[in-house]
């Protein structure tokens, strides 16, 4: 029986992932856990693999698209029965598709993902809404309704572009019928996207946006394009001279890397959350030489036990379960107008990779020991470095620590993992004298850094939740009270 395969989604705020290449093509044969397409997250790139034995029958989308999560990516079934129907139901029609009987009733077509063992009633919930929704969109006009709240399934029949395609006008015109704010929408339409660059020389130089708007429908405005309005339009050039801009160097050789994939997903979620939730980073040193010395004590008997070198990540990890057990306002989210105070300490661990990083995660580490926490996040950053993690290995994290100690690093700024409300930055352990009891004495220090969402946290509880941690760390048998 034709099925529907989905655009997993890995983890909870996954919303759209990107076919960076299909390994069948259609009419293959694929057995199960065969993998079929390589997709990548704003997290990390991975191979999806199917549950059942099939043939290819569709791709429904080409390698670079971006599809979102729970959508029908491609069609799986046997080498001889029709998909027209079930072509139909999704709202693509017969010109794409095989032509005969249709596959049974409107439902009879189960969609199935990587991953998913629904039986087929649990999983034909998802093709209604998907039915309704498929309307043949621009990207423009589907990003245009996106900002403006309005549904896919709304311009159904409304489109004037070629064969029905809605366009942004068609979006711009439903919401004049709705809204009555005849001109509003349209100049929404006519103020082009501009980079950060052309549009502060855009304000300096006094460019209209609306002629720009006209000059240059449906692209991205771009420096170049605004000095070169403002000269053929005499803007600015009597009084106000164009600004001097940096230009790169044309007379000496370099080599392009090209910006996609993993390192422009990384720009993007770190951009989002820099610029969204106001970050403020307090900074505490903490005397690790006991911490040193326990450790020491532990690794013989961890590694007999667990098979795993106790690590001082694998330290922190623990304390830092333990710490959120005491200030549960730390382990914490914003999203929409909800704080969501997370009852269980999901610790994710930063892993620097060549392409960038990810984040595997420890669940429930409050409620595991040492040596489980180490055995567990040893695997995890293995898979992690091996490009052989799962979705589960990143899904649900609630806190993150990122450790810099390895490359000499003391205090640095660490950027919150959207939406959780706190990243904690970890720099090295190094000798330094102190003064203890009016005794200068050489000790193990560590500075940690807690970068904190603002919106979420004040900087008394933010400092109080450091307080503590530095008392863990400093008393390293508290960890396991």
């Amino acid at each position: 029986m034709a099925q529907l395969f989905l655009m997993p989604q890995i983890g909870s705020t996954m919303e759209e992932g990107t076919i960076l290449k299909w390994r069948k093509q259609e009419g293959d044969p694929i057995k199960k856990g065969e993998v079929l397409l390589e997709i990548e997250t704003d997290k990390a790139t991975m191979e999806v693999d199917v549950t059942a034995d099939g043939v290819v029958r569709k791709l429904l989308y080409a390698a670079e698209e971006t599809v979102p999560v729970q959508k029908p990516i491609a069609i799986l079934g046997t080498a001889d029965e029709s998909i027209e129907a079930l072509l139909r139901e999704i709202g693509l029609g017969a010109d794409v598709g095989g032509a005969g009987e249709s596959v049974g009733k409107a439902g009879s077509a189960s969609p199935i993902g990587a991953g998913q063992t629904e039986s087929v009633p649990a999983a034909l919930a998802p093709l209604r809404p998907i039915v309704t929704e498929q309307v043949f969109v621009s990207p423009r006009a589907r990003r245009y309704a996106d900002e403006h709240g309005v549904a896919i399934s709304a311009l159904a029949g409304r489109g004037t572009g070629p064969e029905g395609r809605v366009v942004e006008r068609d979006v711009v015109t439903f919401l004049e019928a709705q809204s009555g704010a005849v001109g509003t929408a349209e100049a929404a339409v006519r103020t082009p996207r501009l980079t950060p660059l052309a549009a502060r020389i855009a304000d300096d130089l006094g460019v209209d946006l609306t002629d720009l708007a006209t000059g240059l429908p449906g692209s991205r405005v771009r420096r170049e394009d605004v000095l070169r309005h403002a000269e053929t339009t005499g803007v600015g050039s009597a009084s106000e001279p164009a600004p001097a801009l940096p230009m790169p160097p044309t007379s000496v050789g370099y080599t392009v890397i090209p910006y996609g994939g993993m390192r422009k997903r990384i720009a993007e979620n770190v951009a989002k959350s820099r610029f969204t939730a106001p970050h403020v980073t307090l900074t505490l040193e903490v005397d690790m030489t006991e911490a040193a010395a326990f450790r020491t004590r532990l690794i013989p008997e961890i590694e007999k036990t667990y098979g795993a070198r106790l690590s001082f990540t694998d330290l922190l990890v623990k304390a830092v379960a333990r710490g959120l057990g005491d200030h549960p306002r730390v382990n914490s989210a914003l999203v929409g107008d909800e704080i969501r105070l997370y009852a269980q300490k999901n610790i994710g661990v930063a892993v620097a990779l060549e392409e960038g990083l990810i984040v595997p995660v420890v669940q429930a580490a409050e409620h595991k020991t040492l040596g489980a926490i180490s055995a567990e996040l040893k695997q995890l950053i293995e898979r992690a470095r091996t490009g052989k993690f799962t979705p589960d290995d990143l899904a649900s994290g609630t806190f993150t620590i990122t450790n810099l100690g390895a490359f000499g690093i003391d205090v640095f700024d660490p950027i919150i993992v959207p939406p959780q409300a706190a990243i904690l930055g970890v720099g090295r352990i190094a000798d330094k004298p102190v003064v203890i009891e009016k005794q200068v004495v050489v000790r193990s220090m560590m500075n940690l850094c807690l970068s904190f969402d603002h919106r979420v946290l004040d900087g008394a509880p933010a400092a109080r939740f450091l307080q503590r941690l530095k008392e863990l760390l400093e008393n390293p048998l508290l960890i396991l009270v």
